[in-house]
């Protein structure tokens, strides 16, 4: 019976399709099997290596991508070439803004990424023609504002210790899928401490020293100076004020 449930499920469906997460989680999970058969005709999968341009500012917009595996971070660059990280994007998230003619960001893959990429002009006339998918990338846009004006908050009023706190459980959340549900996670840090201090707006040396207090005090673990564990979540909170 159950078999037959998902056969169900995934009538119409390409193979690729049924183990993707985005089709289960992300935008792709708005469309049907025929919605989802045409546009697997017109999308490639692609693996990009750390430090790659996905997208650049002011570049002409002509393809979107799903983020299938990997970090992508998206940054803006200031005439003098100063750096400042704005934002994070994780799977399944739908990389690209629908309808621009050119990008606003710099998009680069933090790690390696693991990306299904599609025609703009694809996508803007499935998003025409679905109000499922128009809804579920609005609904994801709505869901980015909100992380951005909690980010804002994190900027502008925690103090170091619980900025860097505050890091380490957003990475962990969005990395670690069972991580809400376990209450524990295991991950790589996706970012140099560089990044991570540029993301933060602190220097290397008070993201290194609030890591390392982290560590003493037993909220995570650390090894190899990426791999990091967090036994508890409901700790590492309580360290970023949440």
């Amino acid at each position: 019976m159950n078999e037959h449930r998902q056969d169900i499920h995934n009538s119409g469906v390409p193979v690729l399709c049924q183990a993707c997460e985005a089709r289960h989680r992300g935008v792709c999970g708005a469309l049907s099997g025929n919605e989802l058969q045409f546009l697997n005709t017109h999308s490639s999968r692609k693996e990009v290596e750390a430090g790659t341009e996905l997208v650049a500012d002011a570049e002409s917009v002509s393809q979107y991508s799903n983020i299938l595996a990997g970090v992508v971070k998206l940054t803006k660059i200031l005439s003098d070439g100063r750096q400042q990280i704005v934002g994070l994007q994780f799977a399944p998230d739908f990389l690209g803004r629908p309808f621009r003619t050119s990008s606003k960001i710099n998009a680069e893959a933090a790690t390696t990424v693991q990306l299904c990429t599609f025609p703009s002009t694809v996508i803007e006339k499935m998003i025409k023609d679905s109000p499922e998918l128009e809804h579920r990338l609005l609904q994801q846009t709505l869901e980015e504002l909100d992380e951005a004006r909690g980010w804002m908050v994190t900027l502008g009023r925690k103090t170091a210790a619980e900025k860097v706190a505050s890091f380490l459980y957003l990475i962990a959340t969005h990395i670690d899928p069972a991580a809400e549900e376990t209450q524990s996670a295991t991950f790589e840090l996706p970012l140099t401490r560089a990044d991570i201090a540029d993301f933060l707006g602190l220097t290397i040396e008070t993201v290194s020293r609030q890591i390392t207090k982290l560590r003493k005090s037993g909220v995570i673990e650390v090894e190899n100076n990426r791999h990091v564990t967090v036994p508890d979540l409901e700790r590492l909170a309580h360290r970023a004020s949440l």
